[in-house]
């Protein structure tokens, strides 16, 4: 077994990829660039070594500076996490030049099928199912354009080196295509310094169900069940789980029966994944084979108990797989969200910035019989930065049945304290507690068809809006009495009496009146009880309670006379008066908000990439005005309707605030 390995990677894939190491003994390298000089996995790690400047084509992609660290620190093989080069063979080769053991697949699996051009014509050659398309390299604009056409709208045009949804697009008709094809090839040369993109038939309301495969060097492969990922946007997977709500015990058998006979056919010897479109009669067609470990491999451990990372390193350390297919079992159900830093309510544009607060729920059992697991690779202080991908942490949770385990994941992400930046949290929870995700009844059109307007925030049903109302009486009143503690001059009467208020949570405004009792109060409105019980004292940013006997948590912030409160999805603002108070609070004007529509604002922090427009111009609702990057992702900025340009002020290469602006329009 080795004594030391390097991480090639960075972020919550190399923090976890050192827990196991740690568990089985075994010393840990780092690498990181300027801009992770202070990152949680090279604080985990025994040694780190900075390998360059903060771009990934700059430090982490520079194979001779991977290469050079472990010689220098004598590591003796190397774990590429996902993304960067976990699936360039070139790679593999190198570290085999220098008697580095890769723990990864073989140079001639990476080669057959990392490349997703080169891949699929494997596979059909096969007898594989695929899905219908163009497998050669395009040149230029106009033959993509010709190819989509001969396929027939819609197409999807993806990278072929890509991997994590960069440089795919859905494109319905010509112009989409042609836009399609150039953001596309733009972000697979910035995300895989190779910009191929290929062109394949887009299939309508598929499910998106990946296959784990385990292979060792000695001609042994297993799968390990399957993952659905149906929940996607821009192509990027967003909550996955294992197992699929969708497949039965036979199509489960067939399909991972082909993905082993398909990892067999290139001598696959290490932790893959094999994915699949299935339609709703279950019939599946070959996507790809991911020839590395996925974002998603936890869940797949949580039903099956298997660490995936540890079977890597064993392989690559030539034992055999101790894994019979036999073995393989389901136990229970995972769910596992994905944690970004972006912002849903301004169309899910990434965010960067300090993290300056950073409280994830406890990890292990949730003593409501649900185990809770986060990955991750930040902390309270860290900063997230513009040039990764901007996921913060990988949120999972292991139960008995599927709707438990969906349960168990709504209150660890209501206790997911995240401040400095924006993130999606209420978006997933809002996802996960929607009447069809829970049905099982999805595919991954489920976002655009669910939020076809984009996500403007949480609705807050009958059940919620009942325990936030006895939430905002319960900050309420302890606010009201910790000010009569500290003063001593504040009178606080009527304790053991009812006290009537005006409650509003957000645009809901309800009397009740209220009784205190032994460990919280009980609220009555229009004759319901609401009994809480809680321990919260005022400063703490969650509130732990039961309403009724079901267990609720809030996060709290003071705002004002009241309190900003973030719970199941939704942020509202509660505030609890007297009913004179509530009477004067009537009177009072609404400010309105500034008026911007002759602005082009910067939607995120990012690079300007092009302006694609002059002072002067005269330009019509849908022409393109610039476009701006962040995180690798492009962003197509257009008109909103027609105006004349009067000022720019901005040029490409501009490193742009959110919200600053960048044209001005007459």
């Amino acid at each position: 077994m080795f004594k030391k390995i390097l991480i090639a990677n960075r972020g919550e894939i190399a923090c976890r990829v050192i827990k196991t190491a740690r568990k089985m003994g075994i010393k840990t390298v780092a690498v990181y660039s300027d801009a992770d000089a202070d990152a949680l996995h090279v604080e985990m790690a025994d040694e780190a070594v900075h390998v360059g400047a903060p771009p990934a084509a700059e430090s982490y992609l520079i194979i001779d500076k991977i290469v050079k660290a472990c010689l220098d620190t004598g590591a003796e093989a190397v774990h590429p996490g996902y993304g960067f080069l976990s699936e360039k063979a070139a790679f593999c080769a190198e570290l085999e030049k220098h008697g580095i053991a890769f723990i990864g697949p073989n140079v001639r699996a990476i080669g057959a099928m990392g490349d997703k051009i080169e891949s699929k014509k494997l596979a059909a050659a096969a007898g594989v199912s695929t899905v219908p398309g163009y497998l050669g390299v395009i040149k230029d604009t106009d033959e993509a354009v010709k190819i989509a056409g001969e396929i027939g709208f819609p197409v999807m045009i993806k990278a072929s080196a890509g991997g994590g949804g960069k440089g795919m697009r859905i494109a319905w008709n010509e112009a989409e295509t042609r836009e399609g094809f150039q953001s596309a090839t733009n972000e697979a040369r910035s995300s895989f310094a190779d910009d191929r993109v290929f062109i394949e038939k887009f299939v309508t309301s598929p499910r998106h169900i990946e296959i784990q495969v385990l292979g060792d060097k000695h001609d042994n492969i297993i799968y390990v069940n399957e993952r659905e990922c149906s929940i996607q946007r821009r192509n990027q997977k967003v909550i996955e789980e294992a197992p699929s709500p969708f497949l039965d015990e036979a199509t489960r058998k067939a399909m991972g029966e082909q993905a082993v006979a398909l990892a067999r056919e290139v001598g696959y010897d290490s932790a893959g994944t094999v994915e699949f479109i299935v339609d709703d009669k279950r019939n599946f067609y070959f996507l790809e084979m991911n020839t590395r470990l996925q974002v998603e491999h936890p869940v797949t451990e949580l039903i099956t108990g298997i660490d995936l990372v540890e079977q890597m390193i064993r392989v690559a350390a030539g034992e055999v797989l101790s894994i019979k297919q036999s073995d393989v079992g389901i136990n229970g159900w995972a769910i596992e969200s994905r944690v970004y830093a972006e912002d849903p309510m301004r169309g899910f544009l990434p965010s960067i910035g300090r993290l300056t607060h950073y409280a994830p729920p406890a990890e292990g059992p949730d003593g409501n019989g649900a185990v809770v697991r986060n990955d991750t690779g930040v902390f309270a202080g860290a900063e997230i930065s513009m040039y990764y991908d901007p996921m913060i942490a990988k949120l999972c949770t292991h139960a008995a049945t599927r709707e438990a385990a969906i349960d168990a994941q709504r209150t660890a992400l209501d206790a997911f304290y995240i401040r400095g930046i924006s993130h999606n949290i209420s978006f997933v929870s809002a996802v996960l507690g929607h009447a069809r995700f829970r049905s099982g009844n999805i595919t991954t059109g489920f976002i655009a068809e669910e939020f076809p307007d984009g996500f403007h925030g949480a609705t807050v049903d009958a059940e919620a809006l009942d325990a936030l109302t006895a939430v905002a009486v319960a900050l309420h009143r302890r606010t009201q009495e910790r000010e009569t503690q500290i003063s001593g001059q504040i009178p606080f009467h009527g304790r053991k009496l009812q006290k009537k208020y005006v409650v509003k949570v957000g645009d809901d405004i309800r009397d009740v009146a209220v009784d205190l009792t032994v460990g919280g109060y009980n609220v009555i409105h229009q004759g319901k009880k609401l009994a809480i019980r809680t321990d919260w004292n005022p400063g703490a940013k969650l509130l732990r309670a039961t309403v009724n006997e079901r267990p609720v948590t809030v996060q709290v912030e003071a705002k004002g006379d009241g309190f900003r409160l973030f719970h199941a999805g939704a942020e509202v603002v509660a505030v609890v008066r007297t009913p004179r108070a509530a009477e004067l609070a009537k009177l009072m004007p609404v400010k309105l908000p500034p008026d911007t529509s002759k602005f082009l604002l910067c939607p995120m922090p990012g690079l300007i990439v092009s302006i694609n427009v002059v002072e002067g111009e005269e330009v019509k609702a849908g022409q393109t005005l610039a476009v701006v990057e962040a995180m690798k992702m492009e962003n197509v900025l257009k008109a909103e309707r027609d105006g004349t340009v009067a000022k720019i002020k901005g040029k490409k290469g501009d490193s742009f605030s959110v919200d600053q602006v960048i044209l001005e329009f007459e």
